[in-house]
């Protein structure tokens, strides 16, 4: 077991951060002109995956300095922080689903349904800010 680095973890955040304003800015478009555009489509995949991708850096870094077990695959990385005490319940599940979604873009994304691209975007979004929140928060509990 380690030291968590305190400045990696703020700069994937910084990247969660960046992603999230982008994708707000996409989401205030209706979904007629959304779905209208595919660099609208196509921009919003690429920054659900960064965005996705950055917390998934976060949850290995995290399980890999506190001796959690090795994640089966991205989406079981949260459960292990979940039993590390780092998030709940809810918010495993919850960013569980964004890592296998994330994984649905990058390796069949064909099958891939803008509308559930738009829908991510309106309601799953808070997900993601909630889990800057608890680990930003994780790490002043763990720094001090």
């Amino acid at each position: 077991m380690g030291e968590l680095d305190g400045e990696r973890i703020r700069q994937l955040i910084g990247m969660i951060n960046d992603s999230l304003h982008r994708l707000n800015e996409l989401g205030n478009l209706c979904e007629k002109d959304f779905l209208s555009d595919f660099r609208n489509t196509e921009s919003a995949k690429y920054l659900l995956i960064k965005a996705t991708e950055a917390a998934i850096d976060i949850c290995n870094h995290i399980v890999a300095k506190k001796g959690g077990r090795a994640p089966k695959d991205y989406a079981d990385c949260f459960a292990i922080l979940k039993e590390l005490g780092v998030i709940g319940d809810n918010l495993t599940e919850r960013l569980a689903r964004m890592a296998r979604f994330r994984n649905l873009i990058v390796h069949l994304y064909w099958e891939v349904n803008d509308e559930k691209v738009f829908e991510i975007i309106k309601r799953n979004l808070t997900d993601l800010e909630e889990f800057q929140q608890v680990i930003a928060s994780y790490v002043t509990q763990e720094s001090s």
